[in-house]
């Protein structure tokens, strides 16, 4: 997987590229574009045009910077909840809320690293599909387009720990996504314990079930420019 620098990007003004849950050393991380100020960008097709364009996995614009107000797109469609780009853009901007459309997101951060309260019922629908070994999940090929699918497998099932990949299958040239905060919530939902997810290259993420069905997200980000 590689995520080259978009063709005409420096000529862009008002975007922040993260890295969102990055490993302990700094590396890996799932890219994310956040435009702070959404207002140049008024409708969808100019969004969808500029995420495609940027051809991050997600991109974020910021309609209000004080209640948290934000709007998620990938290359092709338009999302209500997403893990990563909500967990960058409450380290970007300093937030104690984000508000998706999917509803409100509460952030807290203990310094390393970047936390969101979610229900998984907001994450879209994603087939997760299980496999024997850590081994077998990396040896995985990238399958078609057609299923979102979150391969997962224990690395260590009483420490829990997993080693993941994530497979959109939208078609839309995001083969594979580095760090996946939506499948994570839904795996701890599905296991119902805390998890310390490794996925993609090499990108962290935790989860923590929570009272009320409510999960905790959280990882590393890291400003890789603007």
């Amino acid at each position: 997987m590689t995520h080259e620098r978009p063709r005409g990007l420096d000529v862009l003004h008002g975007v922040d590229v993260l890295r969102v849950f990055c490993s302990g050393d700094g590396r890996h991380g799932n890219p994310l574009g956040v435009v702070r100020d959404g207002r140049p960008y008024p409708d969808q097709r100019s969004r969808r045009e500029l995420a495609a364009r940027l051809g991050f996995s997600e991109t974020v614009f910021v309609d209000d910077p004080e209640r948290g107000v934000v709007d998620i797109h990938t290359p092709g469609v338009r999302l209500p909840f997403a893990g990563h780009p909500l967990v960058g853009v409450a380290w970007l901007l300093d937030l104690e809320t984000v508000n998706p459309p999917a509803g409100e997101v509460w952030v807290r951060s203990d310094g390393e690293f970047t936390w969101i309260t979610a229900r998984a019922e907001w994450a879209p629908p994603r087939t997760l599909r299980r496999y024997g070994s850590a081994a077998e999940v990396e040896a995985l090929e990238v399958p078609p387009p057609g299923e979102w699918t979150y391969a997962w497998a224990w690395e260590d099932e009483a420490a829990g720990r997993v080693r993941a990949r994530a497979f959109p299958g939208r078609g839309d040239g995001i083969d594979e996504d580095e760090a996946t905060g939506a499948a994570a919530l839904l795996l701890t939902e599905r296991l119902g314990r805390a998890l310390n997810i490794i996925q993609g290259r090499g990108s962290q993420l935790l989860t923590a079930p929570g009272p009320d069905g409510l999960i905790e997200l959280g990882g590393r980000v890291l400003l890789e420019g603007r």
